[in-house]
């Protein structure tokens, strides 16, 4: 069995021989699915910088936090731990409500790096971001699966925040360009169990494909849905919020015709993801939950954050972000820069087989800096 060292009771006071970081991820509500993956992934890279030598001479340290709370207490926790200065940066996956409530209390103070995959859009100085967004992810997916597959009649299904609805409003242009239409929007509260009234939605739309925009286990939920209502059998779905956790979750019986869209897949034949699923396995061993690209993307938080500190040589907000274009590291998404405060990456398609994933091909992106 995999396992942590306990977080020591110490780790709520200052200790100036450290760096101490909140790391923010879903421990309860529809993402807790893939929280423990993001605290794994986030150790092991924590483990991996100190044994490098930490940052400015100092060992890194992740104090967990909650990200699966309501937005407004997850924000007023991460400040009373920056205000008594037990922080000095914050990192991690957790869904856009919460970085809106918490960036403006937080991101001109320290550090903050946002490592979830959102709908664009975020300027605040001091908040940096490794994941993918609408025109880089979706815009090229919806685009080859109109090409190769025929679609043309999107139906969106999301939760009901801003990440599905703006990345939903993105979609419905990207589909007039490849000449179709999104056909129908349905927007649910986070933790909705009851989809029958959605999938009758769908199946009188005549939709070719359905846009997922569901979180954690409201995504397996209407899987599952979906593929007993018999809609997989004339319907395509495409997601670009789906890792191995929730394709486990979902069952082999529920994902015929299911692609997700993302910057890491665990079945990326690639030397850099090799190279970390060893190092994953090695640590934790063969029973830990999966490393998906939700998970693997708090790995990522952690290496930027330690390189944008370490290249400005202080945790000044205003120093580091003088600095933060000439920042790059290499993590399993290859080596990566930074443009726009947003890292720049390689983007895959991936078809479900069972509760696996085929990776088919890496999308064309393009070079525009992300709005």
């Amino acid at each position: 069995m995999f396992q942590l060292d306990p977080h020591p009771l110490d780790w709520f006071t200052v200790d100036d021989s450290v760096l101490s970081v909140a790391l923010v991820f879903p421990m309860q509500g529809a993402a807790g699915i893939f929280g423990p993956t993001c605290e794994l992934c986030a150790q092991l890279a924590a483990e991996e910088v100190n044994h490098a030598g930490g940052v400015l001479g100092k060992q890194l340290r992740l104090l967990p936090v909650d990200g699966g709370a309501e937005p407004r207490e997850i924000a007023e926790r991460v400040e009373a731990l920056v205000d008594l200065g037990v922080v000095q940066g914050v990192t991690g996956w957790h869904i856009s409500s919460v970085r809106q409530a918490l960036a403006p209390r937080i991101a001109h103070r320290v550090p903050y790096v946002y490592t979830a995959l959102y709908e664009g859009g975020e300027h605040t100085t001091g908040v940096y971001l490794t994941s993918e967004t609408p025109d880089d992810q979706l815009r090229p997916a919806m685009r080859l699966l109109a090409g190769e597959r025929k679609v043309r009649r999107w139906f969106v299904v999301g939760n009901d925040y801003v990440w599905p609805r703006r990345t939903a409003r993105a979609a419905c242009g990207y589909a007039r360009e490849s000449g179709g239409g999104v056909c129908g929007q349905v927007y649910l509260p986070l933790g909705t169990h009851d989809f029958d009234s959605v999938l009758r939605r769908i199946e009188r739309s005549d939709a070719d494909a359905v846009l997922m925009l569901l979180v954690g286990n409201d995504a397996v939920r209407f899987n599952r849905a979906f593929a007993a209502a018999g809609l997989d059998e004339r319907c395509l779905r495409l997601s670009t919020l789906m890792d191995e956790n929730m394709l486990l979750a979902s069952g082999p019986t529920a994902t015929a015709g299911l692609y997700s869209t993302a910057g890491f897949f665990a079945s990326l034949a690639n030397q850099d993801t090799l190279d970390f699923q060893g190092r994953y396995a090695g640590r934790y061993g063969t029973e830990a939950p999966a490393p998906g690209s939700l998970g693997e993307s708090c790995y990522e938080g952690v290496l930027l954050l330690a390189a944008l500190v370490a290249r400005a040589r202080t945790l000044d907000v205003a120093a580091i972000g003088a600095t933060a274009e000439s920042v790059s590291y290499e993590g399993p998404r290859g080596l990566l820069r930074l443009s726009g405060s947003h890292v720049r990456q390689r983007i895959y398609l991936a078809q479900a087989d069972g509760v696996d994933f085929d990776v088919l091909t890496q999308l064309d992106v393009g070079t525009a800096t992300p709005s």
